[in-house]
């Protein structure tokens, strides 16, 4: 057995917030697991840690041993890659594009590791998450590459007799286009598979007149409600709820976006809410070049991008028919109501409207999670306090 550590490089773990203010870059969902699930797929029998940001050791603490296997946690794997990282040798390094990607041994040689002597990767393509429209651009792909790992071997539940299926029963390689997971509920459904696979996780309900298109997954009790129209690359993580218009979205988990509106090219990190009604932009009116907020720069930085949506951290909220500029980032817990559109960039605790803005208080902020969080069981610990609180000191620096 060996002991892997995920670990984030700092700058990449900026770059990725306001996304990876609560979490590990390996707890991000992308395609249908998180990329550390993804890594515990491979090695089923290996103990996994990360070593991250200090104040996410609280929840997130680092198991270190005299043999650890290293892991960029922005890497997703594939069996190459994952072959290539189980041979490695004591004191031995994996480097991808100038980048560090996998080293073996002790903490002191990881944080000495010459990155000139490490060997280079070629035996594939990596994908790497750099920037947060990574997460969207690169679902598709990893969902097609995580539907065939979870599907392995198994067998669908059968597909209710009122659903209507466009395109292929079976993908290119003979697996089944649309695997259904037990206690899922999917009846009077149109399921369009000609873009991929569609997963449809535990428990999970997709309600009648529902129109998708692939790839798409609904994770474990997540729920579509009745009309919606979804087009992939969609992920909706465990106990999101949704409705209306949905294209190309990422929801990390415990969101709701569960009424009429349009949501495209997004990444919507966990216990938000998106009202009635509430749209957001993903294409500018001009059609030019998108720029979006940075914080390791501090200022908003070109993508390349003609399609970029809303990116939303966790706890965030958006009042009913609220709009949203192409390309906006919203921090961690934000309040967003009222008319007209919000700026490009709100900060990490701050409630308000086009009219101005105030602070979130930390304990308001407590009060307003609790009760969120109890909607589906779940209490706020004493451990993500205190993780709150350092994001709400470090926001300070981004507003």
């Amino acid at each position: 057995m060996t002991n892997i550590i995920l670990f984030d490089d700092k700058d990449t773990w900026t770059d990725l917030l306001p996304i990876v203010y609560t979490r590990p870059i390996s707890d991000i969902r992308i395609g249908i697991l998180t990329i550390k699930e993804k890594w515990q797929k491979y090695f089923p029998d290996h103990d996994f840690s990360c070593l991250t940001a200090e104040y996410l050791s609280v929840k997130y603490p680092t198991n270190i041993t005299d043999d650890n296997l290293f892991i960029a946690g922005n890497c997703c794997p594939d069996k190459n890659f994952a072959d290539a990282v189980s041979v490695l040798g004591n004191g031995e390094a994996l480097a991808y594009n100038g980048e560090l990607v996998a080293y073996r041994g002790t903490m002191e040689g990881f944080k000495s590791v010459n990155l000139e002597k490490a060997a280079p990767y070629t035996a594939s393509s990596l994908t790497m998450l750099h920037q947060l429209y990574d997460i969207f651009l690169l679902n598709g792909s990893e969902m097609r590459r995580d539907y065939h790992i979870i599907i392995a071997g198994r067998e669908s539940q059968p597909l209710s007799e009122t659903c209507t299926i466009v395109g292929p029963y079976r993908l290119d390689d003979g697996c089944p286009a649309i695997f259904i997971e037990e206690g899922a509920t999917v009846e009077a459904v149109t399921l369009n598979t000609t873009g991929g696979p569609i997963y449809i996780g535990k428990d999970a309900v997709i309600m009648e007149g529902v129109c998708i298109r692939a790839p798409f997954a609904a994770c474990r009790h997540s729920q579509v409600n009745m009309g919606a129209k979804i087009y992939g690359a969609t992920t909706l993580g465990p106990y999101c709820k949704v409705g209306g218009e949905l294209n190309n979205v990422v929801m990390i988990g415990y969101s709701n976006k569960a009424h009429d509106g349009f949501l495209g090219n997004a990444v919507i990190g966990e216990w938000c809410n998106i009202g009635a009604g509430t749209n957001a932009s993903n294409l500018k009116n001009d059609y030019t070049e998108i720029k979006l907020w940075n914080y390791r720069a501090h200022r908003f930085l070109r993508t390349g991008l003609q399609f970029c949506g809303l990116i939303m951290g966790d706890h965030s909220k958006a009042g009913i028919n609220c709009m949203f500029n192409t390309a906006t980032v919203i921090g961690v817990g934000v309040n967003v109501h009222g008319a007209g559109f919000p700026r490009n960039f709100v900060a990490s605790f701050s409630e308000g409207s086009v009219a101005g803005y105030t602070d979130v208080s930390v304990v308001k902020f407590f009060d307003i999670a609790k009760r969120m969080m109890a909607r589906r069981g779940i209490e706020l610990s004493e451990t993500d306090k205190e993780i709150f609180e350092s994001i709400y000191r470090i926001a300070e620096n981004y507003k």
